[in-house]
């Protein structure tokens, strides 16, 4: 430790504690420089300002107790050594102090300058190893998710050329294929998409890592998607003889998510419950409302399989996790699928958890966020001077024209909404959140607050402004669509926020029809 640089904070509300302390300090060291503080808030703000080399803390002062006392200040400053002075000779407080990343623990009238120097040296001392440690830990993990990175960037290349050409053989396109031949190129493909898909999870887990997953949340009609993930996993149920069934609550209303996504989570959670379940046992996916959560809908996946033990319900989520009780059949991945479905789902700000019951099955469940009209049609309609209101429903979908590239295609979209964006009043309408895939097409809404003649001036002004950009008009056909709203309330002046159901109930239903209607090939 620099001796010359060593600067202690005493936190210390009792004057004579001070300034005996002060006296062991000059003491053990004429060169340290002391400040001093008698309330904990004074303290914090000290820490703000000037980062001492150690703190002394007192743990009762006017306006903190106790264990309550070490953790602020640890909290406010984790890199700066806390060496706490206390009244009690209370060993297990001592010992909770220390687990919680207190330095020392030293009793008061208990020590002499020797004492003190020495703790405060070896505080120092010890909070910067603990520090080069974690700093060197933090090296590691880079080093090796960004070499995680780099290796499956390198395999993608010869794993594509091996897929090609296995697909080439197996396509007679190089000869006749006999059939013990194709069941050996079958074989190899079979192993190959198992690699690549293996090599997937480590690039995805490796951005969740580093926080670099990203989501693109959409309006989306929940059903839509839990039919396609079925879809796609019926004739892998089919082969293992296992029911695959859904069921969606018909309330739900828009959910907020990016599709694609959500794809993946429940692909995984569905592939899982068929590996372990058995043939003629059956999975269940279910998306549901329930009351005391108005704001999520639940998603379920449920499967009458082996269950899963307490010891691994507390780790299925770890990276690299697999459990051990499991079968080879069954262990085909590296353990990363829950840990990437777990940090997609919290990236929606939802939650996952699983229950389960030994040789009674799992089931998996999460939540995510529906997509409120209410909240966001509440200040337009507080806005407004009439009752009803005049509403309107614009769509806007542009389609990609054929051949163009995909890069044209996103430029497009993004200048869509771009010129969406400058075209409304913020104070009058809005644009919702795109609806569906974007896949084939792209629809963007907006709800105005504006009669016939009104919407009519915006259509109008928002088609001249796409036909007039290069990004739109050569690679998009565009195709704008007005909707009013009937609203009668017979006669009567309805309270704002029954008006704002009553709306937000009708563009619900005109929103999720829109989405129903097939996107262009």
């Amino acid at each position: 430790m620099n001796q010359h640089s060593t600067h202690v904070l005493l936190i210390e509300d009792n004057p004579g504690d001070a300034d005996l302390v002060r006296l062991r300090l000059v003491e053990a060291n004429s060169d340290l420089s002391v400040s001093c503080a008698n309330r904990l808030a004074d303290g914090l703000a000290s820490l703000t300002e000037q980062p001492p080399s150690v703190v002394l803390l007192d743990l009762n002062l006017p306006d903190s107790h106790g264990a309550e006392t070490f953790r602020n200040v640890l909290s406010k400053a984790p890199g700066v050594p806390v060496v706490v002075l206390s009244g009690q000779d209370d060993e297990e407080l001592a010992m909770k102090a220390v687990h919680q990343g207190v330095q020392d623990y030293l009793v008061k009238g208990d020590f002499d300058s020797k004492q003190l120097g020495r703790a405060i040296r070896y505080a120092v001392e010890r909070q910067a190893l603990l520090t080069s440690l974690d700093m060197s830990r933090k090296q590691q993990l880079q080093f090796k998710d960004e070499f995680l990175s780099h290796v499956s960037h390198e395999l993608r290349t010869p794993l594509t050329c091996i897929h090609q050409f296995v697909t080439l053989l197996l396509d007679g396109l190089a000869g006749e294929v006999s059939t013990e031949q194709r069941e050996h190129l079958g074989t190899v493909l079979k192993s190959v998409n198992q690699l690549r898909n293996m090599i997937g999870d480590l690039l995805e887990a490796t951005r969740a890592e580093s926080r670099k997953l990203r989501i693109e949340r959409r309006c989306i009609a929940i059903e839509d998607t839990l039919r396609q993930a079925v879809s796609m996993l019926r004739a892998t149920a089919r082969e293992r003889g296992i029911g695959l069934e859904m069921a969606v609550d018909a309330r739900i209303p828009l959910v907020h998510a990016d599709p694609d996504r959500l794809l993946q989570v429940l692909m995984n959670l569905m592939d899982n419950a068929l590996k372990f379940t058995p043939m003629h046992g059956s999975v269940m996916v279910k998306a549901y409302l329930m009351e005391p959560d108005p704001d999520v809908v639940y998603i379920s996946v449920s499967d009458t399989g082996r269950g899963i033990s307490p010891e691994a319900r507390a780790l299925v989520f770890e990276r690299l996790y697999q459990d051990p009780n499991a079968t080879d059949n069954s262990r085909k991945g590296l353990g990363l699928g829950l840990y990437i479905a777990r940090e997609l789902v919290s990236l929606h700000g939802g939650r996952i958890w699983v229950e389960s019951q030994v040789g009674h099955g799992s089931t998996f469940s999460l939540t995510l966020p529906l997509f409120s009209m209410a909240k966001i049609l509440s200040p337009l309609l507080a806005a407004q001077n009439q009752n009803p209101p005049s509403i309107t429903l614009l769509t806007v979908e542009i389609t990609p024209v054929p051949h163009s590239t995909p890069a044209s295609w996103l430029d497009a979209r993004q200048k869509c909404a771009e010129i969406l964006q400058q075209c409304i009043f913020p104070d009058k309408d809005v644009l919702l959140p795109t609806l569906g895939s974007g896949s084939n097409n792209e629809r963007f809404v907006i709800v105005a607050s504006a009669d016939d003649k009104g919407s009519s001036i915006l259509s109008k002004r928002i088609r001249q402004l796409l036909e007039s950009a290069p990004e739109i008009s050569a690679s998009t056909i565009f195709k704008i669509t007005a909707t009013a709203l009937p609203m009668t309330t017979g006669g009567n002046l309805e309270p704002l926020d029954a008006l704002v159901q009553k709306v937000a109930a009708s563009l619900n239903d005109l929103v999720m029809a829109n989405l129903r209607q097939p996107e262009n090939p």
